[in-house]
């Protein structure tokens, strides 16, 4: 039994150390803000769940078992609200995500199908 926490722990740990690395590697790649952004909430949020539930598994107190419950819980609530706060800031003060031709072209479309137009926002 202690063989296949042991197992489960570390695969818990990889799992989430790959995610956050992954996040970092896409404030790297991405072209601009917004997806930069998108990368890094989505995967470090994922990333520390994980490494918090690996953690958890190797815990043999109460008490440190219980804190990790309530730092994984303020980490799933806080950081996609963070996220989503940064950006909807970022729009605020007038940064506009980089489209490429094909979703400007869509962006278009799908405005004259709501009967809107570009300068009618």
């Amino acid at each position: 039994m202690d063989i296949v926490i042991n197992i489960s722990s570390g695969l818990c740990l990889f799992t989430g150390s790959f995610l956050c690395i992954s996040g970092g590697i896409g404030i790297l790649r991405f072209p601009d803000f917004y997806t930069r952004m998108h990368a890094v909430g989505v995967t470090d949020t994922l990333g520390a769940g994980m490494i918090l539930i690996g953690l958890m598994m190797h815990s043999t107190d109460f008490l440190v078992l219980a804190k990790l419950v309530m730092i994984l819980l303020l980490t799933l609530l806080i950081s996609p609200t963070t996220s989503h706060v940064l950006a909807k800031a970022a729009l605020h003060n007038g940064l506009v995500p980089e489209l490429t031709p094909d979703a400007l072209d869509q962006t278009s479309l799908d405005l004259k199908k709501k009967g809107k137009t570009s300068s009618n926002p």
